[in-house]
């Protein structure tokens, strides 16, 4: 099966060709004949959240996401509140409970606004379940039809780390919005004139963070139970400053359309961004996710207009003569990038820049990378010391470090 034929509907109707895909999220060739659980993409990104209608407002506001569907206590779910947000092949889902005792209240009780559930499609959700259940995965669903009238969509769900999981979905049967249950729902909210028709494109990655000693464990559960493999590694001085330190590791389907860095805090002088994370998450959780554009400059201005607030990167950065001759040219001046604090990587295929937000909620959990790709397969090795040390000066700030 080539690269073109793995295309989801939500690339299609993002108008998002291979080449695009190729260029946002460093897409290369694999052949699924020999995968036993191969993965078509993302599905969906799904929050849990202390007021629904109000995230999901923020996130067309601020975000330039688009509301698509809609499901509640009008469409007959007494439980939640749920609004489905695109913006180009990205998917959101935003849910709150309604119900006192719906789960996600105490889900989110526990561990504040984040991602309950990363969906991912797949060709054959039996099969998968099949495969993950005979290496030991934990089912938490079983493979099963959700029927309306605008098809059948196939799915069942997996524990991974925390309390995060991932439903299956297989919707090749499906027409509708978004999942049977769910209505079409478009907004009020208009954008400001002049804004770019998107702000990002795709879903790069998806970082996750677990307790220590525990990155291994993980990393091997996607390799046995979804034939992950091993795309990068970062321990010891590659991932640390003076006064904290981590350890990663990446793995990616194939195709490497699904990419998981895992990361795990390290023994140093203070408490990392990872021990930080694990303290007010309680427990393991996904800390970032990185969104795909092809103009970074204009996202990051658009964001900041609407009052979305980004880590800083010191002056010094810039003008770093090692940093000067190691990047070479890049698409724009890279005064130009000074003046937006985005950081700026290359290796051996190519070079990508990229920013950070600092946390979007009330608990120092989860942000979003936002990363403009130029053949770099890689995720800014040659940033780790700065981005660090600037999620020190805040951490510092607010008193966890």
């Amino acid at each position: 099966m080539s690269l073109a034929d793995t295309l989801t509907d939500e690339e299609r109707l993002a108008e998002l060709d291979l080449d695009t895909l190729k260029q946002l999220v460093g897409l290369v060739e694999y052949d699924a004949a020999e995968d036993p659980f191969p993965v078509t993409g993302w599905d969906a990104a799904v929050w849990a959240v202390g007021n629904a209608p109000q995230t999901a407002h923020y996130f067309q506001s601020a975000y330039g996401m688009e509301l698509v569907a809609y499901s509640g206590p009008e469409t007959g779910n007494r439980d939640h509140h749920a609004y489905v947000l695109h913006s180009g092949a990205v998917r959101f889902v935003i849910k709150g409970g309604v119900d006192p005792s719906s789960p996600l209240i105490a889900h989110h009780a526990r561990h504040g606004d984040g991602i309950l559930d990363v969906a991912l499609e797949v060709p054959d959700v039996d099969a998968c379940i099949k495969h993950a259940r005979s290496v030991g995965a934990v089912v938490l669903e079983e493979p099963h039809d959700l029927i309306d009238e605008h098809g059948t969509v196939r799915i069942a769900a997996i524990a991974t780390y925390g309390e995060t999981r991932h439903t299956l979905v297989d919707r090749s049967r499906y027409h509708g919005p978004y999942l049977p249950g769910y209505v079409a729902r478009t907004s009020t909210f208009r954008p400001r004139p002049g804004r770019p028709k998107r702000l990002f494109q795709a879903l790069d990655h998806i970082v996750g963070n677990v307790e220590l000693g525990r990155m291994d464990e993980w990393v091997a559960f996607y390799q046995r139970v979804m034939g992950f493999t091993n795309m990068a590694e970062f321990i010891g001085d590659d991932i640390a400053t003076d006064y904290s330190a981590l350890m990663s590791k990446v793995v990616a389907n194939g195709n490497h359309r699904v990419k998981f860095p895992l990361n795990e805090p390290a023994v140093a002088k203070k408490k990392s961004q990872i021990d930080e994370y694990l303290e007010f998450y309680q427990g393991p959780g996904a800390q970032h996710l990185a969104l795909a554009t092809s103009d970074i400059l204009a996202t990051v201005d658009a964001l900041r207009d609407e009052g979305v607030e980004f880590l800083a990167t010191p002056d010094s950065y810039y003008e770093d003569p090692e940093l000067r001759a190691r990047i070479g040219t890049v698409r724009v001046p890279v005064e130009e990038l000074q003046k937006r604090g985005i950081l700026v990587d290359r290796d051996e295929d190519g070079y990508l820049l990229q920013i950070f937000t600092k946390p979007i909620g009330d608990r120092p959990t989860v942000f979003f990378e936002l990363i403009e790709r130029h053949g770099s397969l890689g995720f800014g090795k040659g940033n780790f010391k700065a981005l660090f040390e600037a999620i020190e000066r805040e951490q510092e700030a607010r008193g966890n470090f």
